[in-house]
């Protein structure tokens, strides 16, 4: 039995398990309470031995616009605060590093924006298919904020300059950008990065299910093997940056629909 909410919803098509991101009229920006549904869903998938490989991918037009931020701007001042921040950073950790450790393909079908935490989503990907539409972003630093996850797995997907780029100038790039960088493996037309991530579930199931749970090992534990610890530390400073005077302004800020102005 799946685990089932209205924001996180399950279904299994022949030997692809998908993960739906189910809020369309927020961008599909995760919650707190998303995370948890989104890790549950995940390891109920990878119990499921039908399911030879997971896709996940967003309901509407948008993959995943990010961090739900007024979410986040309501969270009180104070030591409470911090400890907040705090267990706020690990559980996304623990989701990425899970979604690295899982011996199972995983497949981002980006229908549209992902940004922010979408855009780490992403990167934590094995493989990646986008619509045509689709676009991929850090904005983070325009709102006080770190992608401290999303670093250190771009830095591993496409090496030091590229991250560094996406990071700093916070700039969104569509479908041909992101593909000739290599952030997305393959462009489609719209509407249809789920279906082609269906045929590339089935391109993995072709391959002994050990000798796939063995390549994952050997792409994410071995080649990776300071990954785990750049993902930890990325975590310490993400949750560090929100309790910063920049981060208050810029999701403020965001939030208003105005330009910050930095302290």
């Amino acid at each position: 039995m799946f685990m089932q909410s209205s924001a996180v919803e399950v279904k299994v098509t022949g030997a692809a398990g998908t993960i739906v991101l189910n809020r369309p009229d927020f961008g599909n920006a995760l919650t707190r309470a998303m995370l948890d549904q989104f890790a549950e869903a995940l390891d109920d998938l990878y119990r499921e031995r039908r399911v030879r490989a997971i896709i996940v991918t967003g309901a509407g037009d948008a993959f995943c616009e990010g961090l739900d931020l007024a979410e986040a701007q309501s969270t009180a001042a104070g030591d409470d605060a911090l400890q907040q921040w705090g267990r706020d950073a690990e559980a996304w950790r623990d989701l990425i590093v899970r979604l690295l450790e899982i011996t199972k393909p995983i497949i981002a079908a980006v229908n549209g924006p992902a940004l922010g935490h979408g855009a780490t989503l992403v990167a934590a990907a094995d493989i990646v298919v986008a619509d045509a539409g689709a676009t991929f972003g850090l904005p983070d630093v325009r709102r006080g904020l770190v992608a401290g996850l999303a670093g250190p797995l771009l830095a591993f997907r496409l090496g030091a300059g590229q991250a560094a780029r996406l990071l700093l100038t916070s700039q969104a790039i569509d479908a041909a950008e992101a593909h000739r960088v290599g952030v997305f493996h393959e462009v489609v037309l719209p509407e249809k990065a789920w279906a082609r991530a269906v045929e590339l579930v089935d391109h993995c199931a072709a391959g002994a299910p050990e000798a796939i749970q063995l390549t994952k090992r050997l792409l994410n534990e071995t080649l990776a093997e300071q990954l785990l610890l750049q993902l930890s530390s990325g975590a310490a400073m993400a949750a560090t940056a929100h309790t910063t005077a920049a981060a208050e302004e810029g999701i403020a800020a965001f939030l208003e629909g105005r330009p910050p102005v930095w302290p």
